[in-house]
């Protein structure tokens, strides 16, 4: 169960509709996902509203996955700038160590062979795992078949946008 303040509850209960649409943008840049949610609104509580989010979530379909999928950056490229989607990345990827330079070339050499066998990023849940995990995970995912590597990377793509959510809704 989710505990804390309910402030950015309230702020995202009582926004304007368009205001709260870009707030779940920012989360996942899936518009129909966006709306649904800020079309249940009010919510009671951050649980209600995670538990609608994530029902609204699944599934996505395959175009809004390739879209939401198009604006994360790769894991290990530090996302620049000062919008949301910038910050989120950041924070989400702070305990990723870039500064070993067998790391940088491993996760370099891996974003790429990814790229390559399944045409998006690596997309994974960064928050609160370490380098070495995240690393294990590409290379286990290139094992992966295309259908298989889909339906990881939409799993994936949600959990990451009820994290940001729920980190906004605190």
């Amino acid at each position: 169960m989710t505990t804390g303040s309910t402030t950015g509850l309230a702020t995202f209960n009582a926004a304007p509709t368009e205001e709260a649409r870009d707030m779940l943008l920012a989360c996942a840049d899936v518009p129909r996902w966006a709306e649904a949610v800020v079309a249940g609104r009010p919510y009671s509580n951050v649980d209600a509203t995670l538990t609608a989010a994530r029902t609204l979530a699944n599934p996505w379909t395959e175009a809004e996955v390739d879209t939401a999928l198009a604006r994360h950056p790769r894991i290990g490229e530090r996302a620049h700038g000062t919008d949301t989607d910038a910050e989120h990345s950041r924070r989400e990827q702070s305990g990723l160590d870039t500064h070993d330079a067998d790391v940088a070339r491993r996760l370099a050499d891996g974003n790429r062979d990814y790229e390559e066998r399944f045409g998006h990023v690596f997309l994974i849940r960064a928050a609160g795992r370490s380098t070495e995990d995240i690393l294990a995970a590409l290379e286990q995912r290139l094992t992966n078949d295309a259908q298989t590597e889909r339906r990881i990377a939409a799993e994936q793509l949600r959990e990451i946008a009820l994290l940001r959510l729920e980190g906004m809704l605190q």
